[in-house]
Order: C-alpha cells, then sequence, then structure tokens
C-alpha cells in the first residue's frame, strides 16, 4: 500500500514539473525580450558563463590528450600499413631482379651453345648453385642437380660467359663442382687461334690470378687473345673437357730467356663470385 502511494505522488510531481515547463515556455516564447523570463536568462547565462569558460579550459588538456592518443594510434595503424607495403614491394622488386637476372644468364648460356667451336653433340642440363665454399686453398659450389638428372663426375660445368669447373662430386639430387679457381684444379688449354698449348691452373693462395703454365713459345702471343679447351688426345689419354669451350683472354705474359716455359696470365670470362645458374655438360663430344 506504501509504494502505491509514492508511486502516485511521483506521478503527480512529474505531471506538475511538466506542465510547469510548458507554462514557462508558452510565456518565454508570449513576452517581449525586456519581459521577466528573457531578463531571468540572459541574467543565468552571465552567472553560468564564467564557469563553463573555466571548465572549458580545465578540461581542454585531457581533450587534447585524447585527442592525440587517438591520433597516435591512427598514425602507428598507418605507419605499419606503410611498412608492411614498403616490404613487399621490396620483396617484389628483388623478385623481379632476380628473374631478369636468371633469364639473362640462361639467354648467354644458350647463346654459347651457337658460338662456332662450341663442342657438338652435349647434353646440358641446367642448375642452380645453392651453396658456395671458396677459401684461398679451395674453391667449390653445389648444384641441385645430381645423378638423378644424368650427372657424372668430372663433366664440364659452365657459365654463359665460359668454363666455371668441373663435377667432383655428385649424388641424387646434388653435386658438388670444384671451380677452375681452385688451388688442385688443371685444365689443358690452347690460345686460339695459333694453337698454343698450356694448362690452366691457379697458384694456391691467389684464386684471382688464374695462369696458363708450361707455355714453350710466347712470341706470337698477345694481349687480348682468346683461351679455351683444348681437348688434346694422347694415345690413351684424353682431357675431361672436349675443345672449344671459352676460358679467357690472355691479359700478360712473363717472358724469361732463360726458362724453358713461360707463364701467361689470364682473364677468365665468367664472374666466379657471381655465379647463381650453371650448365652442365653430359653426354659425349669433341
Amino acid at each position: 500500500m506504501y509504494d502505491r502511494k509514492v508511486i502516485r505522488r511521483r506521478r503527480a510531481v512529474l505531471a506538475g514539473c511538466v506542465a510547469l515547463s510548458l507554462l514557462l515556455l508558452t510565456m518565454h516564447f508570449g513576452e517581449s525580450s525586456s519581459g521577466p523570463l528573457h531578463t531571468l536568462q540572459r541574467g543565468a547565462q552571465e552567472v553560468l558563463s564564467p564557469i563553463e569558460s573555466g571548465a572549458s579550459k580545465v578540461f581542454k588538456p585531457f581533450r587534447d590528450l585524447f585527442n592525440w592518443v587517438g591520433d597516435a594510434f591512427d598514425a602507428t595503424d598507418e605507419n605499419k600499413q606503410l611498412k608492411k607495403e614498403l616490404a613487399d614491394a621490396r620483396t617484389e622488386l628483388a623478385e623481379a631482379r632476380t628473374a631478369a637476372r636468371d633469364s639473362e644468364q640462361l639467354r648467354r648460356m644458350v647463346d654459347l651453345e651457337k658460338e662456332p667451336g662450341f663442342p657438338d653433340g652435349m647434353n646440358p642440363v641446367t642448375a642452380r648453385v645453392i651453396a658456395r665454399s671458396s677459401t684461398d686453398w679451395s674453391s667449390t659450389i653445389q648444384i641441385n642437380k645430381g645423378t638423378s638428372d644424368g650427372v657424372q663426375e668430372d663433366q664440364p660445368v659452365i657459365t654463359g660467359d665460359g668454363l666455371v669447373g668441373k663435377v667432383a662430386q655428385a649424388s641424387g639430387g646434388t653435386a658438388t663442382v670444384q671451380l677452375i679457381t681452385d688451388g688442385e684444379a688443371a685444365v689443358d688449354a690452347a690460345i686460339v687461334p695459333d694453337g698454343t698449348s698450356g694448362v690452366v691452373r691457379t697458384p694456391v693462395g691467389d684464386p684471382d690470378d688464374l695462369q696458363l703454365d708450361f707455355v714453350r713459345d710466347v712470341e706470337k702471343i698477345e694481349k687480348g687473345q682468346t683461351v679455351v679447351t683444348s681437348g688434346f688426345r694422347r694415345g690413351e689419354l684424353e682431357s675431361l673437357f672436349p675443345r672449344g669451350i671459352p676460358i679467357g683472354t690472355i691479359r700478360d705474359v712473363d717472358r724469361d730467356e732463360l726458362e724453358t716455359y713461360n707463364r701467361v696470365h689470364v682473364d677468365p670470362f665468367a664472374d666466379f663470385r657471381r655465379i647463381d645458374l650453371v650448365q652442365v655438360l653430359t653426354g659425349g663430344g669433341s
């Protein structure tokens, strides 16, 4: 019973407030600007305005901080998105450059095989370099093709520039290539067109100095002449490398009248520090 009385009383108060509000609004809109209600409104505004202004100034730093935090989060998200887009662009650029470089190397290998004098009857197997091991005493690379692809030990290995080495070891899916810059490597070679022959090798500890050793007659040798594999045959002995694979050009000649043999320095065609793709010359030929 008590609760119902309280409810009825609250409803009556609420109805009275609503009626009073409607009455005041009607009187406010109906009186002139100099009326008592307008005068009361102006007085209230003059009293509350400083309070409102002060409150606005007090809370302004908090509003600014809130806005700064929001802007900071937006900037962070935008920065992350920009970094991701930049990383994606760099990845795409690297992939495009790699593809272009691979395409260029493949094109040069095809062109090399069309050169006059390049050995016939070869079956090239293209492979990618997957590892490198280079010191002052040895220089090898590992490729992603092996015996299951027809790759066998002692087969010549080339790039689009020329000879780089031979297969030293081969397994089912990979092979190790001994580069001609290895201290233990040796390649029977000849200077064209005169046919002066020798052995291309690298002094141990100096892989940058490719040399053609055991050359007898150096009088006709000139800088810029081309050195190729000789493909020699002497009785049962036969070179591992068929004749005609380019090796490099003559850079300098050490002439010594007191020596039986002279040494010729060779600039290799191949860039041994930038080998990505190679071809193993499987099959036969001469």
